[in-house]
């Protein structure tokens, strides 16, 4: 839970003691290649900080064709964030790209944490916070960016990805074929 403690201390300042006597309101979760933490249509009930892995959160378009619009790595926190905060069925599913190693909370132990604890609650303000702006700027980059900038701050930002991604799976996060997919790493190569 060490990496964990050191994600929650660099969005607010929390003591040992605070850390401690919050621990036992995560457990831990392994999830195999191809295994979804969460799937379309059922209920979002957790929030998980991954600890090591990659998870892919997608949709399925009006065609039946799934189209990803996030890969979640190592030191971040992914759900499906309307879902639990709603606690209404997901329009999106999150799956496991590798075997990975998740840290969860469930909605009623964060809401227990939020009622007992002022550093929770600063905590929680701090990550809605910081996904507001990963949103914003996600919808900036899909908007004003063309697909090989796309693939440049991807290669940039998250390598590992590349790695262990499909060409499927990031064709359809840059929203190009896999044909001009492969033409943008010919392109980058020279």
């Amino acid at each position: 839970m060490n990496k964990l403690k050191e994600f929650v201390q660099k969005l607010a300042p929390i003591s040992d003691k605070e850390f401690e006597d919050s621990k036992d309101s995560f457990s831990e979760l392994h999830l195999k290649k191809g295994e979804f933490f969460v799937q379309q249509g059922k209920i979002c009930r957790q929030i998980a900080f991954i600890n090591n892995g990659i998870l892919r959160i997608f949709y399925v378009n009006n065609k039946a064709e799934e189209i990803t619009s996030c890969f979640c790595t190592e030191n971040s926190l992914t759900t499906s964030y309307k879902s639990f905060i709603l606690q209404e069925p997901s329009l999106l599913s999150i799956q496991a790209l590798e075997d990975t190693e998740l840290f969860v909370i469930d909605f009623d132990k964060l809401q227990k944490l939020y009622s007992t604890s002022m550093v929770w609650q600063n905590i929680g303000r701090r990550v809605a916070e910081r996904e507001y702006f990963v949103m914003e700027q996600y919808a900036s980059v899909l908007n004003n960016k063309s697909a090989k900038e796309k693939y440049l701050r991807l290669l940039n930002e998250q390598p590992e990805v590349l790695q262990k991604a499909s060409v499927e799976d990031i064709a359809t996060y840059l929203g190009v074929t896999r044909r001009t997919l492969s033409r943008i790493r010919q392109e980058i190569v020279k």
